[in-house]
This record gives C-alpha cells, structure tokens and sequence, in this order.
C-alpha cells in the first residue's frame, strides 16, 4: 500500500466513504532500463474499488503488449524504436530528430488508444464484476529517458514541479481534469441525449445524467466502466500527450482527487519540494490533505487519497533515511528484471481486501510474466465484501455518483 522504490514514494489513505477505492502503481524497468509506468486510479460506484484495482493490474500490461505490436509492425522483428536509453536532449533540441520523434509520438499515442480501449471492453465482458454503474479514472505517465507520455481520464490529476530561471520551483499541470463542463465534452453528452447540470446544492460539480432518470450523475465526462452512460456520451478515450523533460523538472505527482480538491498545484508542489526525505513526500501529502479535508470540510466525509511521486532524476533518500520514515526495507520488493514492484503496508503479513497491490510479484502470479492483451474472462474471481459501500450516504463533499439508476438491478445480462 504505501512504500518507496529506487525513484518513487507512494502513499494512500482510506477516507470516510467506505472502502478505499484508489489504487495506484509504480512500474520500473517497464520495458527496459530508463522506462518507468505510473498510475493512479480512483474508483466509484458500488464496486469501484474492484474496477480501479482490475484497471491498475491488466492497464500495463495491454500498454506493454500493444506498443511492442506496433513496434514489430512497423519495424520488423529483431528492431526497436524503444530503446530505454534516450538521450538526454535540451527543450531546444526537439527538433533534431522531427521524423523519429514524431513516429515514436504516433506509435505510443496509438498504444494508449488501443490499450484503454481494450481495457473498457474486458470491463464490458467480464464475467464477476458489474461495471454497469461502477468505473475509474485512470492517470498514467510513462517516463522514457527525457520523454514523458501521459494518457488519462476522468479527473486524476498528474502535476509536475520544476524550476523557473530564477531556480524557484513551480508547479506545472501536466493533464486536464475532464469534467462533464468542458465545452467539447458537454458537446459530445448532448450530442449523445445526455444531461449534463449540477444539483442546486453543489452548484460548481456538474454531472452526467441519464435522458430519463436523475441517475448515476457521474462527476467526470470519461472513466472506465459506467456502461449505464457509454450511449449517452461518456467515453472511455484516453487525451494523450508527450513532453520533452529538461534538467529544470524536478518531479512529477500523480493523485486522485482527494487530494486536489483540497490543495492547488502550488501548495502540492511546494509540500512535496519541502519534504525532509524523499521517501515520506507522498505520505506528508496524504497527510496534509487529511488536515485540509478536517479545515475546509468539517461537516463532509474525507474522500480517499492516493499519491505517486516519481523523482526526475532517479534518485532517492539513503537507507538510513528510508528506515527514519517508518517503513521496513523488505516490504518493497524493487525487481530489477522488467517485472513491476509490489509493496506492501509492513503492518501485516496476510493479504486483505484494504491492501492495494501496487503490482503483483511474479510468486503471486505468472500473468505478468506473459504478455496478453485480451483476458479470456475465466481466470478471475473477486472476494466478497463484508464492508457495505457507503459512498452514496451522509455528507459528503463531492460524490462521483449520486444515485443509481432505477433500473441498475434489472438490466439483461450481456
């Protein structure tokens, strides 16, 4: 659940709704040295917490798989256009190497199309997880050598600190929260029948509603799942984007909403920069949204909050700073061979439903030994819950769902 690895802190924190629904994932070695995945996911609905956890083990591994397709594809077998080992270029040196750059940009913002597309079909179809009214975000940053690509929905946030020429640190907003009252994806829900209007109560939250029910009034204009509004205009379509790094980029942060929606970039940033180690900055920002929540909020229930900070340069604190913090050394399993990290809360020993697996080790599972881009719908079963979801009742301050369609329940099987 919370933890370090050689270049990232992640830390999340289970709010007042129910059961954490945000999962996240830090992947070094993702395809080769100098290639890091970093994702954070915050699920709603009734079983959002097993959408978001589904999303953050099977999103990479189809990334993975599609880009090395296109890369065979387009360059025949035994070639790469993906070598780890990017030179490092200067923000003016962009544009030595245009053609390269641009079939590289082509060939990742193609991945990510496909790659999120897959994964809301498998939602779709699979057969012991109801997506119907339950979705995720997803926010997801590859960093490859000084190229950094970025494909999100919903309303995850991914901000980088950098310094200015002055070699103060500022904070640059690397994504767009894609709320249902952007001007082009109003557009779209219309287009489609959908509704989109905030309750009176919340003025500034607007949401997406069914043509014939004040149902699901889902905060976000695109996630994963929430198959009740896909006809209505909500989509599942990743906005990709690519940005060259320079010396000046300091960090990136990824979070969930929890944390944005008491803290601005600024004070995210400024919190991060400052923290004493390295390796408790995620922990230091969970913990100062909680006290923003308490301040700002006393009367509404704490979202959930997840954080990955992933530090530029690939450094991080000494050992001995890392044991300062509290956290146990051996309950970060780093696997240097490609396979993804997975870390643990060192508190207990046996799996439970609150630990969010930030990945699989491959004693846990073979799956991630193996590249497979479809699931074959029979390989996994999911615990029941004996925590009833608490996300629609008492006060809160900003739900992505309000209420369930009158017809959720009754709906045909696929």
């Amino acid at each position: 659940m919370n933890g370090k690895s050689r270049t990232s802190c992640i830390f999340t924190q289970q709010g007042r709704k129910g059961i954490n629904q945000d999962a996240m994932i830090v992947w070094e070695d993702f395809m080769s040295e100098d290639v890091t995945f970093c994702g954070v996911f915050d699920g709603h609905g009734p079983h959002g917490h097993l959408v978001a956890r589904r999303v953050r083990d099977a999103l990479p591994i189809k990334l993975l798989s599609f880009l090395l397709a296109s890369q065979s594809r387009q360059n025949g077998p035994g070639k790469t256009c993906f070598n780890g080992n990017t030179k490092k270029l200067e923000a003016g040196d962009s544009e030595k190497d245009g053609p390269a750059e641009d079939k590289s940009n082509s060939l990742w913002r193609e991945a990510y199309l496909k790659a999120y597309k897959s994964m809301d079909k498998e939602l779709k179809s699979h057969p012991n997880l109801d997506c119907f009214c339950s979705g995720s975000t997803a926010v997801t940053i590859v960093k490859q050598g000084s190229n950094l690509f970025m494909g999100y929905i919903g309303d995850s946030r991914a901000v980088m600190g950098s310094k200015d020429s002055n070699d103060s640190m500022v904070a640059i907003q690397l994504t767009v929260d894609l709320k249902p009252d952007l001007p082009r994806e109003a557009e779209r829900i219309k287009r489609c029948k959908g509704r989109v209007f905030a309750l009176q109560d919340e003025p500034e939250v607007p949401r997406v509603w069914l043509p014939f029910d004040d149902a699901p009034g889902l905060a976000m204009a695109r996630a994963f799942g929430d198959f009740c509004l896909k006809e209505y205009g909500v989509i599942s379509i990743p906005e990709f984007s690519h940005r060259l790094l320079t010396d000046r980029d300091q960090f990136i942060v990824l979070a969930s909403d929890g944390v944005w929606d008491v803290l601005s970039n600024e004070e995210v940033v400024e919190i991060v920069s400052s923290a004493p180690t390295r390796s408790s900055a995620a922990r230091i920002l969970v913990d100062a949204a909680a006290r923003e929540w308490k301040l700002k909020y006393p009367t509404s229930k704490m979202d959930d909050c997840a954080v990955v900070c992933l530090f530029l340069d690939g450094k991080m604190d000494l050992e001995s700073d890392y044991e300062e913090q509290g956290f146990s050394s051996a309950t970060i399993q780093s696997n240097h061979s490609g396979n993804a990290i997975e870390s643990d809360d060192g508190q207990k020993s046996e799996p439970s439903l609150q630990r969010n697996f930030t990945v699989r080790s491959s004693d846990e599972s073979d799956t991630y030994g193996r590249l497979v881009v479809e699931d074959d719908g029979n390989g996994e079963t999911f615990p029941g819950e004996d925590q009833n979801w608490s996300g629609l009742e008492g006060v809160t301050r900003v739900n992505s769902l309000v209420q369930l369609p009158r017809f959720s329940e009754e709906r045909p099987n696929p």
